[in-house]
């Protein structure tokens, strides 16, 4: 939260953002909610850890589950998250695309990105196999068209 804010005041925007803190969803609804949860779906065992680790994938299926009860008509849910836990065999290849179909939400659209930072170049890496390969996407989601 201090780490939000004090990027908020470097850039010039905390005026127009209000930070709140819950466990999941603030009350209300919005135009846009964005979550970047943990990639990994595994216990942490130290508190730097729940920023990679995500038990049992908590935090993505619930902001999944949640997500249509917190968008205004025509809002998107952007959600960011990384492949390599289904590289590392970590999650289901299809357990993301079948979360948000169960969420009742529709992809609107995915814009990929390749990793370009050291691990993934460096073929000593124990996980450079996985890390070379893998793939952050930003998933535009909307709730689906209730269908009659």
């Amino acid at each position: 939260m201090a780490c939000a804010g004090d990027n908020f005041a470097r850039l010039g925007v905390a005026a127009s953002i209000e930070l709140q803190q819950t466990d999941m969803f603030p009350e209300g609804r919005a135009n846009l909610v964005m979550c970047n949860p943990p990639w990994l779906p595994a216990r942490p065992s130290a508190p730097v850890e729940y920023a990679v680790y995500d038990e049992n994938s908590r935090m993505l299926l619930a902001f999944l589950a949640g997500l249509p009860g917190h968008l205004l008509p025509g809002g998107e849910g952007w959600l960011i998250l990384s492949d390599l836990a289904e590289r590392l065999g970590l999650r289901s290849p299809t357990m993301l695309t079948d979360a948000i179909a169960a969420a009742g939400l529709v992809v609107l659209g995915r814009s990929d990105a390749k990793p370009i930072h050291a691990k993934s170049q460096a073929p000593a890496d124990a996980l450079h196999p996985a890390r070379s390969r893998e793939v952050t996407s930003l998933w535009r989601l909307g709730v689906a068209p209730v269908v009659h």
